[in-house]
């Protein structure tokens, strides 16, 4: 029997460890368009003119799959803002060696370094990216019963109530969800923006505002399936709690912007705009260029459950997408 977030991180481990889930199971928003990557890339470079244009800057992902959306935004700063594209060393936070090898084969020399975890990367101001990163971190899980709150165990591919502390007063069977590792990751760059200069940008889905609920899910073969059953061969994720992402990092001095619908924040950068020019000069691609862009930006599609957040030095200028 082990704790719920021992389970995900293990089988979490296991999975990326194979990293053949990319199109296979899941898609994310790099992959569905290269419009999203390149603006991620210029705000990236507009945020870095907001820092005072530093000679060196550390510009990282999380966990950035198989390199797609950071060779799209290199393509769009080598193009649009060379400077940027001279002053910054890349960073990449990974752990699994397959998808290590993706974006090594995608992103070639770029890439200055490896780490395995946040705290790895070199100091400096840094600009850091992380799309569907958070919602892969493990989570804890309470359920109020008659008796009392208890937590949730997985032993035999069910799951287990422990007793454990109080938590606060709710109805019975209600399920409060704590991500103490993503709050952490938030706190240790928090920390880091705060004294070193620089952002965090986040896009991930889960509710501007902490809340109950079960949020657990599993995806084998672009399909739910039972979280519980044959760990390391679906992706188990869980919705972010993006309020308390937001407390870590101002709780350790930095300056946290959003959370914001991602359909607002992708078409205050442009996303749309980009994506016809896209679509013109493809036309036998045009409505497939311009229907995955819809989908990223608009309610019904992941505009509203996914959000952005932004994590930042609390000098910076309020970054690029989060002013009205």
């Amino acid at each position: 029997m082990e704790r719920l977030d021992a389970f995900m991180a293990r089988a979490a481990a296991a999975y990326y460890a194979r990293g053949e889930g990319i199109g296979r199971d899941f898609t994310t928003a790099p992959e569905m368009s290269q419009a999203f990557g390149e603006c991620l890339g210029l705000w990236a470079a507009v945020t870095w003119h907001a820092m005072g244009a530093p000679p060196r800057v550390i510009l990282a992902e999380l966990g950035p799959g198989r390199g797609t959306l950071m060779a799209d935004a290199l393509r769009a700063v080598d193009q649009m803002v060379p400077a940027f594209g001279r002053a910054l060393a890349l960073h990449v936070v990974e752990t699994s060696p397959a998808l290590r090898a993706a974006q090594s084969a995608k992103l070639g020399p770029r890439v200055a370094g490896w780490h395995g975890a946040v705290g790895d990367i070199p100091d400096g101001p840094a600009i850091i990216l992380a799309n569907e990163f958070f919602d892969a971190l493990p989570i804890r899980q309470f359920i109020r019963r008659e008796t009392g709150w208890r937590e949730r165990f997985v032993a035999e591919g069910t799951f287990v109530e422990q007793p454990c502390q109080h938590l606060e007063p709710a109805p019975e069977g209600s399920i409060r969800e704590i991500g103490e590792a993503a709050r952490e990751v938030a706190a240790v760059l928090g920390a880091r923006l705060a004294t070193q200069g620089g952002a965090l940008l986040a896009l991930d889905y889960g509710p501007a505002e902490s809340g109950l609920g079960d949020t657990l899910q599993a995806l084998r073969g672009n399909a739910a399936c039972d979280p519980l059953s044959e760990p390391g061969t679906a992706d188990i994720t869980a919705h972010v709690d993006f309020a308390a992402l937001a407390a870590a990092g101002r709780a350790a001095g930095a300056a946290a912007h959003g959370p914001l619908p991602m359909g607002v924040f992708l078409q205050r950068l442009g996303l749309m705009a980009r994506s016809a020019m896209l679509a013109q000069s493809a036309p036998v691609r045009a409505g497939a260029i311009l229907a995955a862009a819809q989908r990223l930006v608009a309610p019904e599609g992941m505009g509203r459950l996914f959000k952005a957040l932004c994590i930042a030095h609390p000098a910076l200028p309020t970054p690029t997408g989060f002013d009205a």
